[in-house]
C-alpha cells in the first residue's frame, strides 16, 4: 500500500472514532498531563500492524513516541509487551482504540493464516488467500497473511485473471472463455471449474491453473491423477488450485491430495480479532482537568 494511501486510510479511521472531539478525555484529562502505556498480548498471537499502530499515533499527535518490542511476522505470548508509548496521556486515549483495531484486526489475520500453515508443514502446497477482505483494508490484510505464512492470490480485479463460473456462464463455455482471453493476455489464466466435465474441457485447452471448486478430497485425488495423466509421464503442466469450504480440520487432507494450492477465505474475512490491551500508567499525579 502507498504510503499516501495508507495515511488516508488512517485520517478516515481517527474521524470515524474521533469526530468533533472525544468528550470524554477532553472532560477529565489535562492536556500538559504526560503518561507513559504498554501493549500486551493476552492470548498467544502472530503479530502484524505494528507499524500500522504506530503509524496511528504519528498521525494523531507526534508527540506520542512509540516503541516497538517485537516485529511483524513475530510470535507473541500470553501477557508479553510488544509496544510502549509515551506522551501527552490524552492523545494516547483518543488514539487507543483506532490504533489496537489495526493491531488487532491485522494480527487476527496473521494469526489465522499461520494455523492454516501450519497444518500444511512438510507438504508441496502452498497456502493461499482470496479477496474476500475488509473494504479499504485488503493491501494489510494480504501483508498480514503473508506474516503469517500464507502466500497472497491475486491483489485485486486488475492483477491476474481468474475465470470464474459467472464469466463461463456469460461467454458459453470453458474453451470459449479461454480463447477469449488468451486473445489478449499473454500471461497466466486460471480458470474455475466445479465438475469433471468442466475440468477435464480447462485440462484440454491447456489452461495454466484450474481452480477446483468444492470439490472432496477424493474428487481432488483423481483430478490431479487425471491431470498428470494427461501429459508426459511424471509432467503436469497445469497446476491445480483447491477452493471452498477449506477448514483447519479438512485442509491438509484436500492437501494431500496433490493439488499445488489451497486458497482460504475464512482467514481473512472469519479471523478473530487478536486479543491486546493498552495498559495506562500516569507517571504524575493529577487531580484532574481545571476547569
Amino acid at each position: 500500500m502507498r504510503f499516501d494511501c495508507l495515511e488516508r486510510l488512517i485520517k478516515i479511521a481517527l474521524e470515524e472514532d474521533i469526530g468533533p472531539g472525544d468528550l470524554t478525555t477532553e472532560l477529565l484529562v489535562d492536556p500538559k498531563l504526560q503518561a507513559e502505556a504498554r501493549v500486551a498480548a493476552r492470548a498467544p498471537m502472530t503479530l502484524s500492524g505494528l507499524e500500522i499502530f504506530r503509524e496511528v499515533y504519528r498521525i494523531l499527535d507526534p508527540l506520542v513516541e512509540v516503541e516497538l518490542l517485537k516485529k511483524d511476522s513475530e510470535q507473541a505470548e500470553r501477557g508479553e509487551a510488544v509496544a510502549r508509548l509515551k506522551g501527552p496521556a490524552a492523545s494516547i486515549l483518543t488514539g487507543e482504540r483506532t490504533a489496537l483495531n489495526f493491531l488487532g484486526r491485522l494480527s487476527g489475520i496473521a494469526t489465522s493464516a499461520r494455523l492454516h500453515a501450519e497444518k500444511l508443514a512438510g507438504l508441496k502446497t502452498r497456502l493461499l488467500d482470496t479477496r474476500k477482505t475488509a473494504p479499504g483494508l485488503r493491501a494489510l490484510e494480504k501483508k498480514a497473511v503473508l506474516h503469517g505464512g500464507g502466500f497472497n492470490h491475486r491483489l485485486a480485479l486488475f492483477d491476474g485473471i481468474l475465470i470464474k463460473d459467472n464469466h463461463i456462464a456469460a461467454v458459453g463455455g470453458v474453451r470459449k472463455a479461454l480463447e477469449l482471453a488468451r486473445k489478449n493476455f499473454r500471461q497466466k489464466i486460471e480458470i474455475e471449474v466445479d465438475t469433471s466435465e468442466q475440468f477435464y474441457e480447462a485440462l484440454q485447452a491447456e489452461a495454466d491453473i484450474i481452480l477446483l471448486d468444492n470439490m472432496d478430497p477424493l474428487a481432488l485425488k483423481e483430478a490431479c491423477d487425471r491431470a498428470a495423466a494427461f501429459y508426459y509421464p511424471g509432467q503436469r503442466l497445469t497446476l491445480l488450485e483447491a477452493s471452498g469450504g477449506i477448514t483447519l480440520g479438512n485442509i491438509r487432507d484436500i492437501a494431500l491430495s496433490g493439488v499445488d494450492f489451497v486458497s482460504v477465505g475464512a482467514i481473512t474475512h472469519s479471523a478473530p480479532y487478536a486479543d491486546l490491551g493498552l495498559d495506562f500508567e500516569v507517571k504524575k499525579p493529577s487531580a484532574g482537568k481545571r476547569v
